[in-house]
């Protein structure tokens, strides 16, 4: 493959096509490292404002490093995927305990990082201060693979090793920052998942998949494990004002959350199983990666709030204090205003 002619056309595509997007305008390896992390398993348009309240909240890693978990996963709520809060808050603490909140300008120590995998510190390390790192994200997995009419799944051991060494021998070694970005930018924009707009292409004339017409077709993926299915039956207490929530716990889902007290089962009960005359009663389906959870949540209206172990008693109005799971959210949103 022409790689000075790639180069050339992704520079000038690049400059004329890009998004402004405030962490692209800055070298900072703290805010570089705050976006990659929100843009895991996240859309641009969707993790943008969040981007803009963590800076506005923690302007650098040392007032990051020093906030609690629950003021992290609270402005983190609605993201989803929170183990890359936790991560994210426990890695800012790494940077101001090791290396007095200054991110070292080294590949190995920024991998090293909670949270950080191949592909962030490629990132950091390239946007930050120009390393020779190639990243390789899923919009680029797809342009490479669609590049070189490669059905490897990206999601094997061999995938993931093919297409880094082939994002390794095509990264432009004289600027690598501009480099990765455009790759990143040309399969958000351009090379898409479905529909890729290959007449706009700045590197079509390279592009095995378009000549043999199987671009819709890549990339691969191997097979996904089935979902599980969990079924979930929550009761939110009212009592005057106030009702009870408790913190999840354990190396489980929405770990350090918080949600109404719940009863898990091979089912999902009913009222009377539990005693219950509700107010409300409502069913929902909730999809995780790898789950799928069945969940029922009752409203039920009691003199005085019962004594449950893990459980403490808390305000109405105070719920938003609390970091509180997307299903969970759901159900308050769903939740009729007169009850």
């Amino acid at each position: 493959m022409n790689t000075q002619y790639l180069h050339k056309q992704l520079a000038t595509w690049y400059g004329s096509n890009h998004r402004i997007l405030p962490w692209r305008e800055t070298s900072d390896p703290y805010r570089i490292w705050l976006s990659e992390i929100i843009l895991q398993q996240t859309r641009v348009a969707q993790g943008y404002d969040y981007y803009l309240r963590f800076i506005e909240r923690f302007p650098d890693v040392m007032s990051l490093a020093a906030a609690s978990e629950d003021e992290v996963m609270l402005l983190w709520q609605g993201l989803g995927y929170y183990s890359r809060a936790r991560n994210l808050h426990k890695a800012a603490r790494e940077v101001a305990e090791r290396y007095g909140g200054v991110f070292p300008p080294d590949y190995a120590a920024v991998r090293a990082l909670s949270g950080v995998g191949d592909y962030t510190a490629a990132a950091v390390c390239s946007f930050a201060w120009n390393m020779p790192y190639a990243v390789v994200d899923g919009n680029v997995y797809r342009l490479l693979s669609r590049l070189t009419d490669d059905d490897t799944p990206i999601d094997t051991t061999n995938g993931r090793k093919r297409f880094q060494a082939l994002a390794d021998r095509l990264l432009d070694p004289a600027n690598p920052r501009l480099h990765n970005q455009t790759m990143m930018e040309l399969g958000a924009l351009v090379c898409t998942p479905q529909n890729p707009q290959c007449s706009l292409c700045p590197i079509v004339s390279l592009c095995k998949a378009e000549a043999a017409g199987t671009a819709a077709l890549l990339p691969v993926k191997g097979k996904s494990a089935p979902l599980k299915d969990r079924y979930l039956t929550y009761i939110i207490y009212k009592s005057s004002n106030h009702t009870l929530l408790c913190q999840r716990h354990g190396k489980d889902i929405w770990q350090h959350l918080y949600e109404f007290p719940l009863l898990e089962s091979d089912r999902l009960l009913e009222a009377d199983e539990l005693g219950l005359s509700p107010l409300w009663q409502a069913d929902f389906v909730h999809i995780l990666s790898h789950q799928r959870l069945h969940a029922r949540f009752f409203l039920a209206s009691v003199a005085s709030l019962p004594q449950r172990d893990g459980t403490f008693p808390v305000a109405w109005s105070s719920l938003s204090d609390y970091a509180l799971s997307r299903l969970t959210l759901r159900a308050l949103e769903t939740l009729p205003l007169d009850l």
